[in-house]
């Protein structure tokens, strides 16, 4: 027993020092070797207010600041030993408490870009990928993330003017179980926010629940976008709709979309909701105009086909790694719609209020008649 309480009390000595070590080492050296080790990844100026050690040896970091890219408040880091052993970074617990990212788009323009609806939204940039590629070549495993209280800034500066930003805020976010090297294994991840509009409007609600594969790029999620300022996104669509002209002063998006990818092959069906559509208010002495005439009985036609609501249902195919969007998908399914309507008759059974010489075939085609909203040629 005596000989078992000698080893104990050494194997406390020991641990002690050992932390104290670290802790010294930290204190004197770690600051420096931390900004050197995010400069290097990042190739920017990297600011830390604090890094210390916690028992048993998990490190904290306060006050990190990395302009233009990340902002964290407050950071909690709980590294395994046998990981360490093994070759393996493994850490147990990674948090971020209060931290901001910014995500900057800056693709060079070219004839398809600006507000055009062809634009490609790339989710992953170059300099993401080198990023992704130099954490991939190291072993590290993360059993438990967690960010709380997050901002992400998102500016998108390919469009035409000022391009535009949006903001997600109250940021909550778990994943587990995630392999940064090839190993098959499934990672779990929920995700919830808000998106803050313009002073007075009701936020925007962001909600992702799924699993994915990294190793074999499998993926099952479900995304829920509820109250979308569609005005705050017009850049978008600016060269397919004149709001101005249709006077369209409110109008809110919700949208539901069912994610899965087999091998890296990713489709999404996607359920778009119009609501809340509020018109500008007109003089009584000035008359409507075509382009309004012409947005009112669309809007009728779509809620004639779905019982009062206005919908849109379409699928987005492509790549799990480096995916890409283009709201060509949505404007696809508009003009796919209306197409339905006027051949199921149901345009002259049920829109009281529609222009006659649409009703007589003027236009003979969806497209002709989303060129209609803008140009006013009846």
């Amino acid at each position: 027993m005596k000989i078992l309480r000698k080893i104990l009390f050494i194997g406390v000595i020991i641990f002690v020092l050992i932390f104290a070590s670290a802790y010294a080492f930290l204190l004197l050296q770690g600051k420096a070797i931390i900004i050197q080790q995010l400069e290097g990844l990042t190739h920017r100026k990297v600011n830390l207010g604090y890094a210390g050690l916690t028992l048993p040896l998990n490190l904290e970091i306060r006050k990190l600041d990395i302009p233009g890219l990340a902002k964290v408040d407050y950071a909690y880091v709980s590294p395994s030993i046998l990981g360490l052993l093994s070759g393996n970074i493994v850490l147990n617990d990674l948090k971020l408490i209060r931290p901001e990212f910014v995500y900057e788009k800056t693709q060079a323009k070219t004839q398809e870009s600006s507000a055009n609806i062809n634009t490609p939204l790339v989710l992953a940039t170059s300099q993401s990928r080198v990023i992704l590629q130099k954490k991939q070549s190291l072993r590290l495993i993360i059993k438990h993330l967690n960010i709380k209280d997050g901002k992400l800034d998102f500016i998108d500066r390919t469009l035409e003017g000022d391009g535009i930003k949006l903001t997600v805020k109250d940021i909550n976010f778990n994943l587990t179980n995630l392999y940064m090297y090839p190993h098959s294994a499934v990672t779990d991840f929920t995700f919830k926010g808000k998106i803050p509009w313009q002073q007075g409007q009701e936020e925007g609600k962001i909600e992702v629940d799924g699993w994915l594969n990294l190793f074999k790029r499998d993926m099952q999620a479900t995304v829920k976008i509820a109250d979308i300022d569609g005005i705050s996104l017009y850049p978008y669509y600016a060269k397919w709709v004149d709001l101005e002209r249709a006077r369209i002063e409110k109008a809110k998006l919700n949208l539901v979309s069912n994610i899965k990818s087999v091998d890296n092959n990713l489709t999404a069906e996607c359920h778009l909701e119009l609501t809340d559509i509020v018109f500008k208010p007109r003089p009584e002495e000035e008359e409507q105009n075509k382009a309004q005439k012409i947005a009112v009985a669309v809007l009728d036609i779509f809620k004639a086909l779905n019982k009062g609501k206005i919908v849109f249902n379409f699928t987005i195919k492509t790549k799990m790694i480096n995916p890409a969007f283009s709201l060509n998908n949505i404007k696809d399914a508009f003009e796919a719609r209306l197409a339905e309507g006027r051949k199921n008759n149901h345009i002259a059974a049920d829109i009281v209020r529609f222009p006659g010489r649409l009703v007589g075939g003027t236009v003979k085609s969806a497209t002709d008649l989303s060129r209609a909203l803008i140009d006013g040629v009846f």
